[in-house]
């Protein structure tokens, strides 16, 4: 049983209502509910939020919304492990059987048709007991300003054509993320024991935090034909 799990806090301070604020025509919510379901390997679609508003428009879109998460997990301080874990402990009372969740970002509305299906397939051929979605990035990174170091040598600075598979640096997008119950068991974390990592394009790594990130995702979806 692969369940995809969808968290969705009322608050955003970033920008608030974000969840249901319309993206390109309908809540932006509701394209991360309707690429889950449209997903051969899904079995099941969960939203967990604290707000009647979004429960009532996730339902409308498909989803399952069984209960409002409790307050204590849904403050800004709140992790989205705790919401899983709330999850599981729900699922267990419910006798609901969960063999995988992917844990889904509402916040990531843009992926292509077919992506969690091929994340699917890979994360069971590598035997996987968690999957992380990526993005290839050339940029060269640098760390700890008061004391810089940087992730190439910079006597040597490589072309990019030049640098090793090895040595080709990705960035988590926050897609989505798949993992073994039994991974939650242990780790109490999404990731844990032997990761995969599931490359995306560039377009479908942008998150949504602020109003910038919403018009650009906004226009990205209509020059890439994620439209109504």
């Amino acid at each position: 049983m692969n369940l995809a799990f969808i968290p969705a806090r009322c608050g955003s301070k970033g920008l608030p209502g974000k969840n249901i604020k319309h993206l390109n025509g309908k809540p932006l919510i509701s394209w991360t509910i309707e690429q889950a379901l449209s997903a051969r390997c899904v079995d099941d679609v969960y939203v967990s939020t604290d707000c009647e508003e979004i429960r009532r428009v996730a339902l409308n879109y498909g989803a399952k919304v069984p209960f409002l998460r409790p307050a204590e997990i849904s403050g800004d301080t709140a992790t989205t492990e705790s919401a899983v874990e709330h999850f599981i402990d729900w699922s267990r009372k419910n006798n609901l059987s969960i063999d995988n969740i992917i844990l889904m970002q509402a916040t990531s509305p843009f992926r292509y048709s077919g992506q969690i299906d091929k994340a699917m397939v890979q994360f069971e051929d590598e035997q996987a007991d968690s999957l992380v979605t990526v993005t290839k990035t050339h940029r060269f990174i640098w760390k700890n300003k008061p004391e810089p170091t940087a992730s190439y040598d910079i006597l040597n600075r490589p072309r990019r054509q030049d640098i090793a598979p090895n040595d080709e640096l990705y960035f988590e997008n926050g897609s989505f993320y798949i993992s073994r119950l039994k991974t939650y068991e242990r780790y109490k974390n999404r990731l844990g024991g032997k990761v995969s990592m599931f490359q995306m394009t560039t377009e479908e790594s942008f998150e949504i935090d602020e109003m910038l990130d919403f018009k650009l995702v906004e226009f990205i979806m209509k020059q890439y034909g994620m439209c109504l």
